[in-house]
């Protein structure tokens, strides 16, 4: 069952948006993209909301005013004018009296769609936030990425969920345009330390602060890291992958061989030897340069003897085009232990097929996907349909349709 619930994890995890940043997971469109999409964007109070008299006990049909006090995306249809009518019933909220709202448009034939709103407490800083994400986005990463940075704790949740999102969608080349600017700037590694060491600190955060602070802090601070890592009254498993990699990059042998301790260890919660998978990926995709390929292998080795995500380290080694290995991978399914987990028969079939494409004469791996053939030849097949279908280059998904919930409130 262990094994079962941490697949479907992993399977959310795939399912989510790709992020580009190693170790973040931001989650939909971030407010300065969604302005490329918006008609206009408006910021006031909302007033004088009415039911629609034909059907007065329908959830938001109706109308309400947003009082415009500021216009943060303009339109010609909607310049100078003070008060726009929304084509929903929003009832203000009596615990919140003060509150107004951010509400993005789009214009169908004329027809108004207030498409998204937030919620915006008094004295938030969001609309000088978006204002500044709007005039970033042409900017080089270095100085657009700098902008969020000073959001990424706002104590404004969907300012500083928004800036998080903003680097989660930067690429990694971008990540670390910032923080070369960072390497004679002592403030940056204290900032980055101190919300690592804040236990208010939303663990969904760790990952990033913990590589950025791997690129711009000083060897001494890696003994900082460990010791927040070995604080039994703090769990850094959401992130954990982030902060072992940024600890490596400060104390590459210390740094490794603590992140060995943690994959080789079977009594480890799988999320944290997955974790662990996941900071081996980043040398090996990202930092050849920190980790030499044959230590990743080794530690790839060392997650494979573990049955409960043996299939994890096989496929990316498969994806890796680790053929080197083909011997040790098809050795597994002879375990016991490895062999009688069907995901774990699959990933091993799986490599072996892809080995003897990419290299017809690898005689191991054409002697094991025959004897698999003669046992089940559909399953042979349908994996190498699987295998053609990822080869495919990628189409772009259809545009979305449009969605019109109410605003936020």
């Amino acid at each position: 069952m262990t094994r079962l619930y941490a697949a479907a994890a992993v399977a959310a995890l795939a399912a989510a948006p790709a992020a580009a940043c190693p170790f973040c997971s931001p989650t939909g469109e971030t407010l300065a993209g969604e302005v490329g999409q918006a008609d206009f964007i408006l910021f006031g109070t909302l007033g004088n909301p009415k039911r629609d008299p034909a059907d007065p006990t329908a959830f938001n049909k109706g109308t309400t005013d947003l009082t415009v006090e500021l216009v943060i995306k303009d339109h010609a249809s909607i310049r100078d004018k003070k008060v726009v009518t929304l084509p929903k019933y929003i009832p203000a909220d009596p615990k919140q009296p003060n509150l107004k709202h951010l509400v993005f448009f789009k214009l169908y034939n004329d027809s108004l769609d207030p498409y998204r709103g937030e919620g915006v407490p008094a004295g938030s800083d969001l609309p000088k936030y978006l204002k500044g994400a709007i005039a970033v986005r042409g900017k080089a990463a270095g100085d657009r990425l700098a902008y969020f940075f000073d959001y990424l704790e706002n104590p404004d949740l969907v300012i500083s969920s928004d800036a998080y999102s903003e680097f989660g969608y930067a690429d990694y080349k971008e990540v670390r345009e910032l923080t070369d600017r960072w390497k004679n700037d002592p403030a940056k590694p204290g900032q980055l330390l101190a919300w690592l060491k804040d236990p208010n600190t939303r663990a969904t955060r760790f990952g990033l602060y913990g590589l950025l602070l791997g690129h711009c802090g000083k060897p001494d601070d890696a003994k900082t890291v460990r010791a927040l890592l070995d604080d039994p009254m703090r769990s850094y498993t959401s992130g954990l992958d982030g902060v072992l990699a940024g600890y490596i990059m400060l104390d590459q042998k210390a740094g490794w061989d603590y992140l060995l301790s943690v994959v080789g260890n079977p009594k480890k919660d799988f999320s944290e030897r997955y974790a662990g998978l996941r900071t081996v990926r980043f040398f090996w995709e990202n930092r050849p340069d920190v980790i030499p390929k044959e230590q990743v292998l080794a530690a790839m080795r060392t997650l494979m003897d573990q049955s409960d995500l043996a299939d994890l380290p096989i496929e990316d080694l498969r994806k890796w085009r680790a053929w080197e290995l083909t011997p040790v991978v098809l050795g597994y399914a002879a375990r016991e232990s490895h062999g009688g987990i069907p995901i774990v028969r699959r990933a091993i079939l799986k490599f072996a097929l892809a080995a003897q494409q990419a290299d017809p004469a690898n005689k191991a791996a054409a002697e094991f996907v025959q004897a698999a053939r003669q046992r089940d030849a559909r399953q042979v097949e349908f994996l190498e349909t699987l295998l053609r279908d990822e080869a495919r280059p990628a189409t772009p998904p259809n545009p979305p349709t449009s969605a019109t919930p109410a605003p936020k409130s």
